[in-house]
């Protein structure tokens, strides 16, 4: 699938992918900067993408930042958005992290979108599950 991109900001560095096959195209700081504990901070991209009709973009966290306590609050970007991309990072840890400019800080995973017509009813049909919610399989 092709999608174009479109350069918002000179220094924006093109996602990429690490690896044939990855899921997520890695997505780069465009400058130096740091999260304070508990801080909360956008990261602008530098770049505004066309997706195709009923596909979606989704900003995900890169599986490093787990052992280090910072997770990416999530961002849902339709295909119809050509504004600039970014992230929302929490800081989770004790200690600031340092951001460097061309880091990898998070990764963009484009799913296809299945579009629902909601038919409202009185009646669901049973499962096994039925209304059970978190540990409903006693683990």
């Amino acid at each position: 699938m092709k999608i174009k991109i479109k350069k918002l900001k000179p220094d924006c560095i093109i996602p990429t992918y690490a690896h044939f096959g990855d899921a997520g195209l890695d997505l780069y700081a465009l400058e130096n900067d740091q999260i304070e504990p508990g801080q909360i901070k956008r990261i602008d991209f530098g770049f505004a993408l066309e997706l195709p009709n009923g596909f979606v973009a989704l900003t995900r966290d890169r599986s490093s930042f787990g052992k280090i306590g910072i997770h990416n609050l999530g961002g849902v970007f339709d295909c119809g958005y050509r504004g600039e991309y970014n992230c929302t990072l929490i800081n989770l840890n004790s200690e600031t992290y340092q951001i460097k400019k061309g880091d990898k800080v998070t990764q963009l995973v484009i799913f296809p979108v299945a579009c629902a017509e909601l038919e409202e009813t009185d009646d669901l049909s049973q499962t096994s599950r039925g209304a059970g919610r978190f540990g409903s399989t006693d683990r």
